[in-house]
């Protein structure tokens, strides 16, 4: 999940500025999920409003699920199926490196705060 610092409801009440950086962050998130745990596909979604099933009303945030061919529908996915049958923690353990280092790389594409 991506979420920008700011608190808003919606994409349309960030700055420009606070979109490029949600979506590099989707770029980065990506490519180090592709590279962890290699997906044949992606699921990427922004649930706007407690009828759309945003589940932290009032805070923007971007969802960004790897898939594999054969397995849940995105319905169940969001349902709360565990979609990488890996404890919480160690996937921090293996997504976090690779996303500090991926971001490394494209650091000159965010915006400074």
């Amino acid at each position: 999940m991506i979420a920008p610092y700011r608190h808003v409801a919606s994409l349309e009440d960030l700055s420009f500025e606070e979109l490029v950086d949600v979506m590099v962050l989707v770029k980065i998130s990506l490519k180090a999920l592709r590279e962890a745990y290699s997906p044949h596909g992606f699921n990427i979604g922004v649930n706007v409003g407690e009828a759309a099933g945003a589940g932290v009303a009032g805070h923007v945030h971007v969802h960004v699920v790897p898939r594999w061919v054969g397995d849940t529908n995105y319905m169940t996915v969001t349902g709360g199926v565990k979609v990488i049958p890996q404890l919480l923690e160690d996937t921090l353990k293996t997504l976090k490196p690779l996303v500090e280092r991926i971001a490394k790389e494209h650091e000159g594409e965010l915006f400074e705060r």
